[in-house]
């Protein structure tokens, strides 16, 4: 007992010690964070769509850092823009008869976002550069009855690939 309780003491001491990591498995020694509103100049899709991606991705680095949102100067500076909104057609269907159109039966939405980020503590880290992901849904739904779903879907990936290039280092 005295063993095990002396190893969970040694353990909590060594991984509260280096104050780099942490268990979401960011590598950041800064503490505070600003990630300014994303401007929509995506030529379709929601005018609130850079408001939507802006607050998923501040409410997703609150709950995976310990950094401090601060509204300018941060340590690490987030900014850019959703860039593209784009429906293309994925699985097309032929015409059933010469009187009738082809279709697809499944349509793609692809959004990309612009990324400026910027690293006060190295310079090396700092980059600009676009994410882009996509989500299938099935065209006889329409876009309208499943595009929060949708933009959930996307944004998610996208976020997690930002995480990942910046604060986690991957």
């Amino acid at each position: 007992m005295v063993k095990r309780s002396a190893f969970a003491l040694l353990f909590m001491l060594w991984s509260t010690s280096c104050g780099v990591y942490s268990f979401t498995g960011t590598a950041v020694t800064a503490e505070t964070i600003s990630i300014k509103t994303f401007f929509n100049d995506a030529a379709n899709g929601p005018n609130n769509l850079g408001v939507i991606f802006t607050d998923k991705l501040r409410d997703y680095f609150q709950q995976n850092t310990t950094l401090v949102q601060v509204d300018e100067d941060g340590e690490l500076q987030l900014e850019g823009a959703v860039v593209s909104y784009r429906l293309s057609p994925v699985a097309p269907s032929a015409a059933q008869s010469d009187l009738s159109r082809d279709v697809a039966n499944l349509t793609r939405l692809t959004i990309t976002v612009k990324v400026e980020y910027v690293d006060l503590e190295n310079e090396d880290n700092n980059f600009t550069r676009n994410f882009s992901h996509f989500a299938d849904f099935d065209s006889d739904l329409g876009l309208t009855a499943v595009e929060n779903e949708l933009l959930d879907v996307i944004f998610q990936q996208i976020i997690l690939d930002i995480f990942n290039a910046t604060v986690a280092n991957w």
